[in-house]
């Protein structure tokens, strides 16, 4: 075993009884070409962050013009949830067959033609001429967004030792929080002065920069899991069996055939799971969830992002139609949570490298349920500054919370399983935020049937929203045992690896 001053890929590692014979290289999952260099591991850092950065810039931006696009093709409320929402499923049905696809034949490779397929996505969003045009190339989107989400934790797992993990995450946290915080503040301007297309066609830009710097200054290639086959069957199911459960269980209320949908979905990720447990090159080895800190790890996250995702969302119809106020001025109130989550996050980080991961991420939980809790007290006269103290309680609570879990999460797998690792991490983030979005669609289809967002709406508007909040706040404090039932991380656990 070599020490802190390896290239931290993960060969040095020889973790006890899960450790390979260095000898049988077919057995042995290894770099093609691994960085060498402190330079390199800057160059991957980079990276990542700026992958991290734009798809919560992009999704926090466009909160702040789903308004402008109800207005302009005169969509319902729940019609303008699935412009969030099938971006969601899309890519919660496509992250693990991706991780997968970038354990076997590469990482890097996966990532580049995932902020392809999202540049081309984005700028046809941007010229998009209906509603039902825009959701579609929204699930396209989120296509080319799974292969980002589902490759870019995994290569930097891949790059850096363990003892430095800790802090990495909280920068990339970092990234995304600071994509949170520039979200409403660039995107409320977009929206007000060049329109809300805008917003895709600087998204678009900003991907397809960042797959040709990731091309020309990432030499690297990260594979793991060599000798084994693409279960392609099993991926299909997967996608398909995700697609139909959270598509279902979004419009319950309002497609007649909701119900067939989710039961079929329930069925087929059973059937998934099955033949995973059958297969000797599986999408998702489900043995790994055998591992406490794994299991609950991912469970905390799922309930956390169900819980928190909707908020942007929520108080941006709340600020905008209930209050009346403009997209650049709810903008600039909306990044007081995310700026919070922004400069704690490396903190956090930090101290899930000497304090025990669901302890600090535990106290993120709790703390984020009180600030849930407060905004369904939301009323049409409570003062700003009171909402925006809110949201910094909720990004406390999520600052405390994201990284240390990532570092939880990824600390519990052994190196040939960091890919399916970081999709499994991130299939609970999509899932979570894409039933958080579901339930925001359930409320409003409950309260507001197929009305539009308008001043005369307004009540029933917050009606929805404060029904909304409290159940999250509940769901939020439920989530703190999750998180608190996993095993140490730091203090003797070790990584998982059912099949060795």
């Amino acid at each position: 075993m070599l020490d802190g001053r390896s290239d931290g890929t993960g060969l040095e590692q020889a973790h006890g009884q899960g450790s390979v014979n260095a000898t049988a290289p077919w057995s042995e999952p290894r770099s093609v070409t691994p960085p060498t260099s402190d330079s390199e591991r800057t160059a991957v850092l980079v990276v990542a962050c700026a992958a991290a950065f734009l798809t919560p810039f992009m999704g926090s931006a466009l909160n702040l013009a789903i308004p402008a696009i109800g207005a302009e093709m005169h969509a319902s409320a729940v019609t303008l949830n699935w412009v969030v929402t099938a971006f969601l499923v899309a890519s919660a049905a496509f992250l693990l067959p991706f991780g997968r696809t970038g354990d076997l034949f590469g990482r890097k490779r996966v990532f580049i033609a995932g902020m392809l397929a999202s540049a081309a996505a984005a700028m046809a969003c941007g010229l998009a001429r209906s509603i039902a045009w825009l959701v579609g190339l929204r699930v396209l989107h989120g296509v080319g967004a799974a292969m980002g989400f589902a490759t870019s934790v995994a290569i930097l797992t891949s790059v850096f030792p363990a003892a430095r993990r800790g802090r990495v995450f909280g920068i990339s946290t970092a990234s995304t929080y600071t994509g949170l915080s520039l979200g409403p503040v660039i995107g409320g301007m977009l929206t007000q002065h060049l329109g809300w297309r805008s917003i895709f066609f600087v998204a678009g830009v900003v991907a397809l920069g960042l797959a040709l710097v990731t091309l020309l200054a990432v030499r690297g290639e990260w594979r793991g899991g060599r000798g084994t086959r693409f279960d392609g069957l099993g991926a299909s199911l997967y996608a398909v069996s995700v697609a139909l459960l959270m598509a279902g269980v979004s419009t319950l209320r309002t497609f007649p055939a909701a119900r067939f949908c989710a039961f079929a979905g329930a069925v087929g990720v059973v059937a998934f799971v099955l033949r995973e447990l059958r297969s000797s090159s599986p999408i998702l080895d489900v043995r790994l969830f055998s591992n406490v800190t794994f299991a609950f790890s991912n469970l905390a996250a799922l309930i956390n992002y169900s819980a928190t995702f909707a908020v942007s969302f929520l108080l941006s119809l709340y600020l905008q139609s209930v209050r009346g106020l403009s997209p650049q001025s709810a903008g600039f109130i909306l990044l007081a949570q995310p700026l919070v989550m922004a400069l704690l996050s490396p903190l956090a980080g930090h101290l899930s490298d000497h304090i025990e991961p669901r302890l600090v991420a535990s106290v993120g939980m709790a703390v984020t349920s009180v600030g849930l809790a407060l905004f369904a007290l939301l009323t049409p006269g409570t003062a700003l500054v009171a909402v925006v103290a809110e949201l910094m309680v909720v990004g406390l609570g999520f600052a405390l919370f994201s990284s240390p879990n990532t570092n939880a999460v990824m600390s519990s797998v052994e190196h040939h399983h960091y890919g399916i690792g970081s999709a499994t991490l991130g299939t609970m983030r999509l899932v979570g935020q894409a039933l958080s979005m579901s339930l925001a669609g359930l409320i409003f289809a409950s309260f507001m049937g197929r009305a539009g967002i308008s001043r005369e709406t307004a009540p029933l508007l917050l009606a929805s929203i404060h029904t909304a909040f409290a159940i999250s706040a509940v769901l939020c404090a439920l989530g703190v045992f999750a998180s608190a039932a996993r095993g140490r991380v730091n203090r003797g656990a070790q990584p998982v690896s059912p099949r060795e």
